[in-house]
């Protein structure tokens, strides 16, 4: 039981080290605050995904390979090909499900349907290395002494926030790609608040403009930018009166 608690939360601790990531990175890139995943929350999962199958290869090549350096070589590799493949995995399922592709890699070199491409896949290798060279022996100490009946209630508190935030955040999507989809039978006004209420996932997911057209035919840049623009202006009668 242990060993799932501790699994569990080393699940919630890299979903939430990648969300941070992400978010740094497309705050700094964009100028202003953005929370940068597919959840509401602060966690992306694909991360904590990716860090128990880093993990785990970790824990299958040790007890392969004697050789610590062989071990350690292999496991970035077979962790590179694992977590592609959940990447390959992720971005297949999202796009069927919302009829609307996330990301896309079309453009870089050695790309899988857009899907994931090599250099994405040797960040996934380094990030492997890190992790297990260096970044988990310290998330495990910090665990470790965490008392099992804590470790439990952290762990279902967080897996009830995880599943209540999923619900929400593919109700919303769901809304907002019915919305985009229908936009011809809906009123102007309730189309335009549809998009300005669900605009973190644009926000999130800047690419969604890019490299869906219908999405772009419909006009939603233009709502967002005039939302924006239309804040602006409040602003600044604000200070001027």
């Amino acid at each position: 039981m242990n060993g799932i608690l501790d699994l569990f939360l080393y699940f919630i601790v890299y979903s939430f080290i990648g969300w941070m990531m992400e978010t740094t990175y497309a705050s700094i890139t964009q100028g202003k605050f953005v929370n940068r995943g597919f959840l509401v929350g602060p966690l992306t999962p694909i991360y904590g995904f990716g860090a128990i199958l880093i993990l785990l290869s970790s824990k299958w090549m040790e007890n392969i390979f004697d050789d610590y350096y062989m071990s350690i070589l292999m496991t970035v590799v077979v962790s590179t090909l694992l977590v592609t493949i959940l990447e390959f995995f992720t971005g297949f399922v999202l796009e069927k499900a919302f009829n609307t592709k996330w990301w896309d890699y079309s453009k870089n070199a050695f790309n899988i349907k857009g899907y994931i491409c090599l250099k994405f896949s040797l960040l996934w290798g380094m990030l492997a290395f890190l992790l297990i060279g260096i970044i988990h022996s310290y998330i495990e100490q910090i665990i470790s002494i965490i008392p099992i009946p804590i470790k439990g209630y952290i762990s279902a508190l967080s897996l009830l926030c995880l599943l209540v935030d999923a619900y929400k955040s593919i109700i919303s999507t769901l809304n907002l790609r019915n919305a985009i989809i229908n936009y011809s039978d809906l009123p102007l006004g309730k189309y335009k608040d549809m998009i300005v209420k669900y605009k973190r996932i644009f926000l999130a997911f800047p690419r969604l403009l890019v490299i869906n057209e219908d999405v772009s035919n419909r006009g939603v840049r233009s709502i967002l930018n005039g939302r924006i623009n239309k804040i602006k202006v409040q602003i600044k009668n604000r200070f001027q009166t």
